[in-house]
């Protein structure tokens, strides 16, 4: 007997089911919040440098005058430096005694344009000229956290179990992130983001792994897609709440505080009932599989399960199946797997998030702009669960990567001034970059088996984050290399789409619990495939 038949006595597609996708669903609506939310609380607004204290003879290039919805800037205002004072008090850096032309840094500071932004950390802690990279950096190290809870989380969720993760993950998003909301220096932000991360990344683990280990597998591709499409709604959220909310401090909260609600809520969720039986703790599988039963209304289904029918499910001998990281490259089954894995969710991510952070390029309302790419992403995500229904998880995988690099590449030689050709290209390949971000949380969860699922699926995130970590990095060079970045995002996806081509198909098969069968069926694959090949050459040989 399989856990597909268990699952079945007790109920596969009942309250239960949609009950525990329901309490998933809000605090995937908040996911995107927290990847993106640099995009509207580290604006940074027009400035100039802000003028001498009266009676300084001072001399404010620019001459610009604060008003009330922002400022009046004078034509090419100098924005990182003024005119020197001839009897100025500050030191010089060149040592000139302030001969007429010569400029001086900002040693008052800087008037912002409040108009769009009331507050951002842009503005409150002076991120500009020489420090203008700082938010980049910010952001970067939020994507280390999210990479380092995926190397964290990922092995603790397989031996420590599903939910007691996903507790953990919870809170530390809603403490860490309403931390950095009540920072008072860069430093402070810097270090609760980086926590915030963390969090952010084990809760991701978990979420789509409880869900897929909960439902039939007829059932796998809708619910993940689902899933998806809360976190791709949550980009339109986003958009709204900054629009609504001006200040970064107060948006920052309203992102967090909402993770105290969803932790508590969480504490109904039951552990994974397939993952205890892997683990060898039949009883506890038992009383879940029976809990879940009677929230469905099967309670005859649930008595009819004995200890020993759990027990049998165990399969192997305790220690046989491991969760080391080992298990995911030791044999050369899950060798494929894992890189053509890992690569996928690198080239993914780079390009999804170099797009998706570099919302003023399109000259723009960026609120508009965030609103739009939510809005393709959602459409982009239907025909992939469509798609996926018909013609397999290897082939949407592998299509919509190549499309995606396609669309990018496509972009470099079309000219700057045609802005709509090119805002065109970027959100037909945003889209595919999203419709293959979905297919691979499925897939992945597919090709990996129980007992090393979430270390494999924690290996993926790592990749997946390292490259949301370099794509910053890529514009940031983009600046000196105006068509770097969309070499870079459009080459990798071509490339990682042809390694996904060597991937198994896991269209209606079912979820495999170990390394072992993994490999049983490689081996399996393989036999089928040099029958067939046999047999062709023996017609071939006879039509003489």
């Amino acid at each position: 007997m399989a856990f597909g038949d268990l699952l079945e006595k007790v109920g596969s597609a009942g309250p239960f089911q949609l009950l525990c996708v329901l309490l998933l669903t809000a605090p995937a609506l908040l996911i995107a919040s927290h990847n993106l939310v640099q995009n509207f609380s580290a604006a940074s607004p027009e400035h100039q440098c802000r003028p001498r204290p009266p009676g300084l003879n001072a001399s404010w290039v620019g001459n610009t005058t604060a008003a009330r919805g922002g400022l009046s800037l004078a034509p090419n205002p100098e924005r990182c430096c003024r005119l020197a004072d001839t009897h100025g008090q500050h030191p010089r850096t060149n040592g000139s005694l302030g001969r007429a032309g010569e400029t001086e840094p900002c040693w008052d500071g800087w008037h912002y344009d409040h108009s769009t932004f009331s507050s951002t950390i842009v503005t409150e802690w002076d991120l500009v000229c020489d420090l203008g990279p700082l938010p980049a950096l910010a952001q970067t190290l939020f994507m280390a956290g999210v990479l380092l809870g995926a190397l964290l989380f990922g092995v603790f969720s397989d031996r420590f179990g599903r939910r007691v993760i996903l507790l953990c993950s919870l809170l530390l998003v809603a403490v860490m992130g309403t931390g950095a909301a009540l920072s008072s220096n860069f430093l402070t932000y810097c270090a609760f983001r980086l926590l915030s991360g963390i969090g952010l990344s084990g809760f991701l683990l978990n979420y789509i792994c409880l869900s897929l280990e909960w439902v039939p597998t007829k059932s796998r591709a809708q619910v993940v897609t689902w899933l998806s499409y809360c976190s791709t709604a949550g980009q339109m959220v986003l958009a709204g709440l900054a629009y609504g909310i001006r200040d970064w401090r107060w948006l920052q909260l309203a992102i967090s505080t909402p993770f105290f609600i969803f932790f508590l809520c969480a504490w109904w969720i039951p552990e994974s009932a397939r993952w205890l039986i892997v683990k060898h703790r039949p009883a506890m599988a038992l009383s879940n599989l029976q809990r879940v039963a009677r929230i469905n209304g099967n309670q005859l289904g649930g008595d009819s399960i004995s200890l020993e029918m759990v027990e049998k499910m165990g399969g192997s001998t305790p220690g046989k199946s491991t969760c080391s990281c080992l298990g995911l490259f030791h044999t050369p089954a899950m060798r494929r797997i894992s890189c053509c894995l890992m690569s996928v969710s690198f080239s993914t991510n780079l390009a999804y998030f170099g797009l998706s952070m570099d919302l003023p390029a399109f000259g723009l309302d960026i609120f508009l702009v965030q609103a739009f790419f939510g809005a393709i992403d959602i459409l982009a995500k239907m025909a992939c669960a469509l798609a996926l229904s018909y013609f397999g998880r290897r082939a949407i995988q592998a299509s919509s990567l190549i499309l995606a690099g396609v669309f990018l590449l496509g972009n470099i030689p079309v000219p700057r001034e045609m802005l709509m050709v090119r805002l065109a290209l970027v959100v037909l390949g945003k889209g595919c970059l999203a419709a293959s971000s979905v297919c691979s949380y499925l897939y992945g969860g597919e090709l990996f088996p129980t007992a090393v699922r979430q270390t494999g699926t924690g290996f993926t995130t790592v990749m997946a984050r390292l490259g949301g970590m370099v794509a910053p990095v890529v514009l940031v060079a983009g600046q000196q290399f105006p068509f770097l970045p969309l070499m870079i995002f459009g080459v990798a996806p071509v490339i990682s789409g042809i390694a996904a081509c060597f991937l198994p198909e896991m269209h209606n098969v079912p979820l495999l619990d170990t390394i072992e069968e993994v490999e049983d069926r490689a081996r399996r694959k393989g036999k089928e495939a040099t029958a067939g090949e046999t047999v062709a050459h023996i017609v071939h040989s006879t039509r003489i």
